[in-house]
């Protein structure tokens, strides 16, 4: 039991290590990696003493079938390097999401397809900008990813707000604004995915149910803002020779086709039924083919600095390796059993109460991600004929809403969050301090907006 609480403690010191990232001059990235080969090295030492506890369920399926002839240990080792694999799938398919996303993003950026919308975007007056830009988030969340949103717009924001404060600002909105738009999407959020996948959740009821509440939520920490925030934006001077390294014709057609390549991403999941990753990958593809074609008619000194070979020694690698790391360390958690834990501790404390175990979920996905808690509710809860666990049914429904918008309370708790905090090096603690209870509020409030439209229906 001591090692099972060792690891515990190994993932609170290294997430306080990532939460004091700047006041340590520590890199969130190695912080990030050292959890996780930490914990899985811990958990591979003292399997033994871990698995005997009988807490992980993966572990208990696993052990079912038998020791088919050999020492406990060696099936014990045979289980982790499994488990590991599991996981590591599962992350690697993140990762390699995340990557081709960054990559188209970063060449439509190279290829100034971007200024051809903050050309658009003439405002400099912040609350307009806020609405203007968290209304754009909610609806391309829905139709991309939070994740994939995330990017995109912190690529313009970059082309709009010169200071940093600033843009962390904007950027933690863009955040909330994400993840508000993906929750109430089939294809907007990696929890709604898998409820959707697994078919707790069908696309029309997840729509129309969650639709308002999300809204909700972007809209009451909008509102505040609008009598809070003043005065305007400064934009970021333009150098020399910018507007010369790709002509008008071509910066509209790679936004088009980069935005064209994103979109293709949900429609080819929906198809193919493959992961969606290799989406982006397919995607990410075409439009390198298509920049090679189009260099291979130009000449100049900009040649090599439009190439996706060069392009791709600018995408932020330490982000992914932060995705790695924490992603790993939590995956170890839930290897081991601590997650399924708290499941079952959830569930005797509330009573079973549907919407407090939903609301406590989302608050904790703040901390811990959200796809192994969702994980373990539809371990917890099959999926019934009638009532509130049937298909469609509050709990699916609420359970969306909560895991999708909840992580935006903390900077790490979401996708979309950390994919913002590593591209813009977003410190822990400013956004605990300016937007965390700003996000809260949005959340609570868009809680009690699906609790009272579940009152009105009913």
């Amino acid at each position: 039991m001591t090692i099972f609480l060792l690891m515990l403690v190994i993932f609170v010191l290294g997430y306080a290590a990532i939460a004091l990232e700047h006041p340590l001059h520590v890199n969130k990235a190695a912080t990030a990696l050292l959890t996780g080969m930490v914990l899985w090295a811990v958990y591979a030492l003292f399997s033994t003493d871990i698995l005997h506890l009988n807490f992980s369920p993966s572990w208990m399926e696993y052990s079912a079938g038998g020791t088919h002839g050999e020492d406990a240990h060696k099936f014990q080792l045979h289980f982790l390097k499994h488990d590991l694999a599991h996981h590591l799938v599962e992350v690697a398919e993140i990762l390699f999401f995340l990557l081709g996303a960054m990559t188209i993003v970063e060449t439509v950026d190279r290829y100034q397809g971007f200024k051809v919308i903050t050309d658009k975007i003439t405002t400099t007056n912040k609350v307009k900008l806020l609405w203007i830009l968290s209304v754009l988030t909610f609806f391309m969340s829905a139709a991309l990813d939070n994740l994939t949103t995330t990017i995109v717009l912190i690529a313009l924001l970059r082309k709009l707000i010169s200071d940093q404060k600033t843009r962390w600002f904007f950027a933690s909105i863009v955040v909330l604004a994400a993840n508000a738009g993906g929750a109430w999407s089939p294809i907007g959020d990696v929890t709604t995915i898998m409820l959707w996948v697994k078919e707790n959740v069908t696309t029309i009821p997840i729509i129309t149910t969650v639709f308002f509440p999300s809204l909700v939520t972007l809209l009451v920490p909008l509102l505040i803002l609008t009598f809070t925030v003043k005065g305007n934006i400064e934009r970021p001077e333009k150098s020399g020779n910018e507007t010369d390294i790709t002509t008008p014709k071509e910066r509209i057609f790679l936004l088009l086709f980069g935005v064209a390549v994103l979109l293709f991403v949900p429609v080819f999941k929906t198809v193919t039924h493959l992961p969606p990753y290799i989406g982006m990958l397919l995607g990410l593809g075409a439009i390198w083919l298509v920049t090679e074609i189009i260099l291979r008619r130009r000449k100049g000194a900009n040649h090599d600095k439009l190439s996706v070979i060069k392009i791709l020694e600018h995408v932020d690698v330490p982000t992914i390796f932060f995705f790695m790391g924490i992603l790993l360390a939590v995956a170890a958690l839930q290897s081991a059993g601590h997650l399924d834990l708290l499941a079952g501790w959830l569930n005797d404390t509330t009573g079973g109460n549907i919407y407090v175990i939903d609301l406590a979920i989302g608050v904790l996905s703040s901390i811990v991600d959200n796809v192994p808690l969702v994980a373990g509710a539809m371990g917890m809860y099959t999926v019934e004929a009638t009532g509130q666990f049937a298909q469609d049914g509050i709990f699916w429904t609420f359970l969306a809403y909560t895991a999708g918008t909840g992580g935006s309370i903390l900077i790490i708790g979401s996708a979309a969050g950390v994919a913002a905090m590593g591209m813009e090096k977003i410190d822990f603690i400013w956004y605990f301090k300016k937007i965390s209870l700003l996000a809260f509020i949005g959340y609570i409030a868009g809680a009690g907006a699906f609790i009272l439209q579940q009152y009105l229906l009913n």
